[in-house]
């Protein structure tokens, strides 16, 4: 077994020599597992990239790469998920907040059973202010997702590799990457991790990581349940206005017949009218991405369906099917 160790940093370079030393401490008690570091500087403007350049020249087992620019935690894990080597990958955040001693316990969760084992910082060592909006955050993401978890967010994860290149990983879409191995059909575990205190540097996160966070969680619906029906989505949004304008303009079509009254000026017209062309976009909309899908999807997505299949011992020899085997024989 082959293990990457992805770690996104942005300007931690006081952490970095500590993390190595704790990561080979943590595999040391693993000897049968080969493993890599990648490191991933995310636009850091302290010394993170020298001091990754040192670590690299030092330690055999350790890579870097780095970005343009700063373009966030999900960008920076696809740049490493696409040079890892491993059959299994962990990622975790290179603040020291994240224990690696708790890599061989995710490791044996993957062994005995799981794709995907997200983290729990049972005891989260934050302040008060970034504790409550992630109490709300993994609520909100359950009911949407389906996927119960106490910590979506947690950056020490371990999975299978196949999971992390089969999830769309852009803009935020880090912090979902258990709902959405969970919608393709993997089975994710959560494991209580122990979680330290910052003792280096400062969040880089604000009060905008809360908005985009949710931005994202509505990105996360639309893939995960309409991704591969766009016309159920913009067709039922369709369905839905469209009524409603027709039942508007029925009333306004009474109201003229029987009543007398003159409707032409009235606002409750124009909005019957509008009503019943949104609902004509929408239905229309739905059509356009059912047809961009259909010329756009082919047998690899089905490919990725597939959690398991038969082996054989030696392969069949289907060039010369013999009488038993082909279909139609007499």
């Amino acid at each position: 077994m082959g293990v990457s160790v992805l770690i996104p940093v942005k300007d931690e370079e006081a952490t970095l020599a500590t993390l190595i030393d704790e990561i080979g401490t943590a595999f040391a008690t693993m000897p049968e597992v080969e493993y890599e570091v990648i490191f991933v500087d995310d636009g850091s403007v302290d010394r993170s990239w020298d001091v990754m350049c040192e670590l690299a020249q030092a330690n055999s087992r350790v890579r870097a790469l780095r970005l343009r620019r700063n373009f966030g935690k999900a960008a920076a894990l696809a740049a490493a998920v696409d040079e890892a080597r491993g059959d299994r990958i962990v990622t975790m955040d290179a603040d020291l907040q994240d224990d690696p001693a708790e890599v061989p316990r995710l490791l044996a969760e993957l062994d005995d059973g799981a794709d995907l084992v997200s983290g729990h910082k049972a005891d989260r060592k934050d302040p008060l202010g970034k504790r409550l909006p992630s109490k709300f955050f993994n609520m909100m993401t359950g009911v949407i997702t389906g996927l119960k978890l106490n910590d979506h967010n947690c950056g020490l994860k371990a999975a299978r590799t196949e999971v992390y290149r089969r999830v769309p990983l852009y803009g935020e879409l880090h912090r979902y990457i258990p709902a959405l191995a969970h919608q393709t059909g993997y089975k994710v575990h959560e494991l209580a991790v122990h979680h330290r205190p910052r003792e280096h540097g400062k969040s880089k996160y604000g009060f905008e990581r809360y908005v985009r966070g949710a931005i994202d969680l509505l990105t996360v619906m639309t893939i995960t349940k309409y991704g591969r029906r766009p016309a159920h989505l913009f067709g039922g949004l369709g369905l839905a206005s469209g009524m409603l304008g027709f039942l508007v303009l029925a009333y306004l079509t009474i109201v003229k017949i029987f009543g007398g009254e003159a409707i032409g000026d009235r606002p409750l017209l124009m909005l019957g009218i509008l009503l019943v062309i949104l609902g004509v976009q929408m239905i229309s909309i739905g059509l356009i991405a059912e047809i961009v899908l259909h010329r756009t999807a082919n047998r690899r997505e089905a490919t990725d369906l597939i959690a398991d299949r038969t082996r054989t011992l030696e392969p069949a020899d289907l060039t010369e099917p013999t009488e038993k085997t082909s279909l139609g024989a007499k």
